[in-house]
């Protein structure tokens, strides 16, 4: 038995299937689209690195896929809303629902059911997919597109200070005690900010404190001198969480991971504003596809023969298109610290849930 804020049964697959079938079509459009003018710029690169072929270029089209799908998918419901509400306006059929006696919340009602459903779906999506996309595709960027690092983890050319000192490493792989850095350099300096002697090493393991370097060299810059080490213990001061803090990429970690992350970071007394922001953004930002057709749905009412059609579509998406552009304003916001977390993540949502309704409801209702 339907809930009275559906239509009919078959009104509601009728609608809801219209809808869907939209959705799928917009975003396939837009996910094509951008993905050829993507590999335009991309190709060479890809090319450019010895031993790369055509399969290579696939590669990197199947992980750069995921990232344009979670992140046009909201555009393309709204899209997909103006739509879908502008035929049906066209076509009468919005004002012969109405003269059945049906609301404007329930014309809407099988659109906000896909919604649901596709915030749903969304959520899986990144969960599962479009984070390991986008840690492999990092990894991939970080080393120009040459052989994908086994470890997605993995980052390239990365250095911590300890005081005046430097330690610098070409790679860094591994997590928490276990993390080993490649092509090591440690520089110290005076004061100054001068070097004064320079240790390399073919990789350092995390000593606790400090970093071991086995079979180092080092180069003291006075004497120019050169003489081997065994194993020395250098950067004492750079301690886990630090590494921990380089290795944190919201983007590329499911929640679950981008708790215990945060939970590190802030046992360490680090600022975890950003990272905050993100998370509650994991949530908040698949529901914005039950949030579209509300605000696209002032395309779907008002006389199609008014000459105000296009119009109302205009607005629909400007609606749409706003919410967007405070959502990664507000994000912006919260990144340094102008907005709260939980803020910065959900104002946006429930601020544009609010208008859409309200402008229903003046408009329609």
């Amino acid at each position: 038995m339907l809930f009275d804020f559906f239509p009919s049964r078959t009104l509601t697959i009728y609608l809801a299937k219209m809808f869907a079938v939209r959705i799928v079509a917009v975003l396939a459009m837009l996910v094509l689209v951008l993905l050829m003018l993507d590999l335009l710029g991309k190709t060479g690169d890809i090319l450019s690195a010895e031993g790369n072929t055509n399969a290579e270029v696939w590669l990197y089209a199947t992980l750069r896929a995921p990232q344009l799908v979670a992140r046009f998918l909201p555009y393309s419901v709204l899209l997909a809303t103006i739509i879908t509400l502008a035929g049906l306006n066209q076509n009468s059929e919005v004002i012969s629902m109405k003269a059945a006696g049906m609301s404007a919340h329930q014309i809407l009602a099988p659109l906000l059911m896909i919604g649901v459903l596709v915030a749903a779906v969304s959520f899986a999506f990144n969960e599962r997919i479009v984070t390991r996309a986008t840690a492999t595709l990092k990894a991939w960027e970080n080393v120009e597109y040459a052989a994908i690092p086994e470890n997605a983890d993995t980052r390239t050319n990365v250095y911590f200070n300890d005081g005046n000192d430097v330690l610098m490493g070409a790679t860094l792989s591994g997590r928490g005690s276990e993390s080993v850095l490649n092509d090591v350099t440690f520089y110290e300096r005076d004061d100054g900010g001068m070097i004064t002697r320079q240790i390399t090493a073919d990789r350092a393991v995390f000593a606790s404190p400090g970093w071991l370097m086995e079979d180092a060299a080092s180069f003291t810059v006075a004497t120019a001198n050169t003489q081997q080490i065994e194993s020395l213990v250098v950067a004492e001061g750079v301690a886990i969480d630090q590494v921990e803090l380089r290795r944190v990429d919201p983007d590329a970690q499911p929640l679950a991971e981008l708790s215990d992350s945060i939970d590190a970071l802030q046992g360490a007394n680090r600022r975890t504003g950003e990272l905050e922001a993100k998370w509650w953004h994991k949530i908040s930002g698949p529901l914005s596809a039950v949030l579209m057709p509300l605000l696209g749905a002032v395309a779907g009412f008002g006389l199609a023969r008014s000459g105000q059609l296009f119009t109302r579509a205009v607005i629909g998406m400007a609606l749409g298109f706003a919410y967007f552009v405070v959502d990664n304003a507000a994000l912006a916001m919260g990144s340094f610290g102008g907005y709260p977390p939980l803020l910065a993540a959900w104002a946006p949502f429930f601020l544009f849930l609010l208008v859409g309704e309200t402008v229903l409801v003046r408009t329609e209702e």
